[in-house]
């Protein structure tokens, strides 16, 4: 009785007419979302067969669809985007990265993300005042937001033709990191613009609190995350952690006003490196195979609204100062590029020149530069003209660029892998799948789930092929001798020796186990060591 009464004082708060209106935006979200799904499959299939890149046949399929079609509330939100899709894309490319490439390239990719985007976005601003005649603050913050480079459209380019592995983890790492610096300065343009004044200290000091606070969240939380991980080896409730990691690594990093993109950065390196080490190979598995779906269902909706929100008429009559954009931003990163590699040779491995002209085409835009767009203050000249140059320019670059890419890695011929390499790989496949399936039995065995008598039939077959492959690796190197000694594969397996080295020397260095002389002896021979290795395919 009294929860009746209780039940029907509580609906009579609510405002009971508004429930049909709040029923009619669910279901035509449901709609749009079904509609939008049958687009994208029907991109997927045509895009396979005609060979174009899937990022850009959604957009292509976004134009043909009329805004009319779906409901008014379905468009890029820029605080969806940010508070949402971005660090889930972030955060899955980095639970995907490999630590030992990641520092094996660490200079390059510091390069081009941080003095790489201070030059390119200085360069690009004064190519856009002296050629729109636009306030500065406004061509700073339309440089800014036109220097970020779109990893989704170079990686699926590069998932169609072979390349270099160090090249993709250039490209990839470049991306991660050159995103958080440039929302630090579009956060210090936008502070000018409303305080009306910029100290170079002040700006400085804001630099070094974004990246360092940034930097500790992560690697707070992403400790944290680990810690928990160690609890429970569950794949459900480990993707239900990362996803809150991910997630409120992101929204704490816009509270204590660091670096929310670099927070979700290093969280990611740190899941991905260490908490995948503390749990079992399906859950691994699992893991993994969630984030890409979200990667892919988060890009595959915002490349089809991308086409979507952009008029017809609005590319059209935008169409020059888009072209003028183009040019400016990639003369920006020719004039920043090809003198900083040049440079860096002289401390690290030097970068090929073909990787440079990749790295130079490979500056597609997308959907994070239109979101940064709409995003900026009111209060900023120009602006409606500048979100309407900024979304044509991701347009115009994702169609170009996009189509353009595949066809210049080919033609530039960066990879050809030899047939000792696809062997040994076929090898390594066999040897990882086996040993991963003999970890998983024996957690099944400490567990109970599997008796002994199984476990030993079962353990023993994959031994068997364990053994085969240990053979057969064996053999393939006592056949070439020395020689096998100068192939790019072997070249690759060294790196990860050397960098492992010189992770175990470090850490006993921090723990004071070893003196200080005697380890930086034996570092810079390690260094050396690095720098006189070929490049590998």
């Amino acid at each position: 009785m009294f929860k009746s009464l209780i039940i029907a004082e509580t609906i009579t708060e609510f405002d009971i007419e508004s429930l049909p209106v709040q029923n009619a935006d669910i279901t035509g979200l449901v709609n749009a979302l079904i509609i939008l799904l049958l687009i994208a499959t029907v991109v997927a299939l045509v895009s396979r067969k005609l060979k174009i890149p899937y990022v850009v046949g959604l957009v292509l399929a976004g134009l043909i669809v009329t805004q009319g079609t779906l409901p008014d509330f379905v468009s890029l939100n820029p605080d969806v985007i940010l508070n949402l899709f971005l660090p889930i894309l972030i955060f899955e490319a980095a639970i995907n990265t490999d630590i030992s490439r990641l520092k094996s390239t660490i200079k390059p990719i510091a390069v081009l993300a941080v003095p790489g985007v201070l030059i390119a976005a200085t360069i690009t601003a004064v190519f856009y005042q002296v050629a729109m005649g636009l306030p500065w603050i406004t061509v700073a913050a339309m440089a800014v937001i036109l220097t970020i480079t779109d990893t989704v459209s170079v990686i699926v380019a590069f998932r169609t033709v072979s390349v270099p592995s160090r090249l993709a983890t250039i490209v990839e790492g470049e991306s991660l990191f050159n995103d958080g610096v440039a929302l630090v300065l579009l956060n210090i343009i936008a502070g000018i613009h409303l305080q009306g004044s910029f100290s170079v200290g002040d700006g400085i000091t804001q630099v070094l609190i974004a990246f360092l606070g940034g930097g500790l969240l992560g690697w707070g939380l992403g400790y944290l995350c680990v810690g928990l991980f160690q609890q429970l080896d569950d794949a459900l409730s480990g993707i239900l952690l990362t996803v809150a990691v991910s997630l409120v690594t992101f929204q704490i990093g816009q509270l204590l006003e660091v670096s929310s993109a670099i927070a979700v950065v290093i969280a990611g390196l740190v899941i991905g490196d260490s908490g995948f080490k503390k749990i079992s190979a399906t859950t691994k598995v699992t893991l993994l195979n969630f984030w890409e779906y979200a990667g892919f269902g988060v890009n595959t909706f915002i490349f089809l609204l991308v086409g979507i929100v952009i008029e017809p008429r609005t590319l059209i009559s935008t169409l020059p100062l888009a072209i003028l954009a183009i040019i400016g931003y990639q003369m920006g990163r020719v004039l920043s590029i090809y003198p900083l590699l040049s440079l860096l040779k002289r401390l690290d491995r030097p970068i090929p020149i073909k990787w440079q002209h990749v790295l130079i085409l490979g500056n597609v835009k997308g959907s994070l530069s239109m979101a940064l767009a709409i995003s900026l203050p009111f209060t900023l000249p120009e602006r409606t003209q500048v979100i309407a140059i900024v979304f044509s320019t991701v347009l115009i670059s994702l169609i170009g660029q996009g189509l353009s890419l595949p066809w210049l890695v080919n033609k530039l011929e960066l990879s050809k892998p030899s047939p000792l390499k696809k062997t040994i790989e076929n090898l390594q496949l066999t040897l990882i799948a086996s040993k991963a399936a003999q970890k998983e039995l024996n957690n099944l065995l400490e567990s109970g789930s599997l008796s002994r008598s199984l476990y030993e039939e079962i353990f023993a077959s994959y031994q068997a092929k364990i053994a085969q492959g240990e053979r057969e690796l064996r053999d393939i190197y006592n056949q070439r001798g020395k020689s096998i000694t100068e192939d790019k594969y072997i070249n690759s397996l060294k790196r990860r020796l050397y960098l492992a080295e010189q992770g175990a020397i470090t850490d006993a260095l921090r723990k004071g186990i070893l003196e200080e002389n005697s380890a930086q002896v034996y570092l810079a021979t390690i260094n050396e060591q690095l720098l006189s290795l070929k490049d590998e395919n």
